[in-house]
């Protein structure tokens, strides 16, 4: 896997921890598409996985229900970004410098994974209270939904057609840019009371 692989999964964790984590660790263990390193091989353990599926179900449900989303988004600042650490260290584990069994292992590519990862959440976290406050809780189940179809498709494409990612990657940033522009023009229309 390369780079484009790897900033692909790490963004699609800001927006979901767990579908890429799920995403790559199935692949790797029922196809020849993805073949992790051994010393990323925890991945597909069986009980990861389950482990893995178990919190989403739960974060699936807890992320549609207003307020309660707020509250998962702010547990989700320290998973996102640790999530995103892992998918881009193990897309890149081929090198050794990557792997972390390997005694010439370097943090930074869990450092930019993470990083990655908690610019998505950070842009996700902020707009929700705003659409949920001014659509009167409407929003939350919409965008939440939005964010977890858009991670599933980062992530699958990340690792099947990584120039496809990319693009996706872009829109979505420019997505994010259009909803904070609106929100920052409307604060500034608004009268001071």
């Amino acid at each position: 896997m390369d780079l484009i692989s790897s900033i692909g999964l790490s963004s699609a964790s800001g927006l979901n921890a767990y579908i890429p984590m799920l995403i790559l660790g199935l692949m790797d263990r029922y196809t020849s598409l993805v073949e992790l390193p051994a010393g990323w091989d925890w991945v597909s353990n069986g009980w990861v996985l389950t482990g893995v599926a178990v919190l989403l179900v739960v974060e699936f449900f807890a992320d549609k229900i207003p307020v309660l989303d707020t509250v998962n988004d702010t547990v989700q600042s320290l998973v996102r970004p640790a999530s995103g650490g892992i998918v881009f260290s193990s897309a890149l584990a081929g090198d050794q410098m990557f792997n972390p069994n390997s005694a010439a292992f370097t943090w930074g590519p869990f450092i930019a994974g993470a990083v990655i990862a908690l610019a998505f959440h950070l842009a996700k976290m902020f707009t929700r209270p705003v659409a949920n406050a001014s659509t009167a809780g409407l929003a939350a189940p919409v965008m939440s939904a939005t964010g977890d179809v858009t991670s599933f498709f980062l992530a699958f494409t990340a690792l099947l057609i990584p120039v496809l990612a990319l693009l996706a990657i872009l829109l979505v940033l420019a997505a994010f840019a259009y909803l904070i522009w609106r929100v920052l023009k409307r604060r500034k229309s608004a009268p001071i009371s």
